[in-house]
């Protein structure tokens, strides 16, 4: 069992930032990845980005060159620094966790935290 706590949505002006935060605890030894997925009313839960416990990343293409993932193992933390915000990505964001097997098997992630809402507005 994994637990996840994320921390850092609010509202924030088109252009401006936020930094999300994730902290895993419990099963920790089961995590190969962490990430971000995202949903807006009446859309589809979409991932945002991913990273392996090794570095690699995984960015959205609508996020690219915008967001940035990153981690700190010793904290079992996860990050995700959103700028040049857009209203279009006002949705609620999930911090994710992936065993190894689920992460290459194209389905959603194994662990999932309760969300936090990131509203862009003027």
């Amino acid at each position: 069992q994994l637990h996840l706590v994320e921390s850092g949505g609010g509202l924030v002006q088109p252009g401006g930032s936020l930094r999300l935060s994730c902290a895993a605890s419990g099963n920790i030894s089961s995590i190969y990845a962490m990430g971000w997925y995202r949903q807006a009313p009446g859309k589809q839960r979409e991932l945002v980005a991913a990273i392996t416990t090794g570095g690699r990343t995984n960015y959205a293409d609508f996020v690219k060159g915008r967001f940035t993932i990153s981690r700190d193992n010793a904290k079992n933390t996860v990050y995700l620094q959103m700028n040049s915000l857009k209203p279009e990505d006002t949705a609620v964001y999930y911090c994710t966790a992936d065993r190894l097997a689920t992460y290459y098997s194209g389905n959603y992630p194994y662990y999932w935290g309760q969300g936090t809402q990131v509203t862009v507005s003027s």
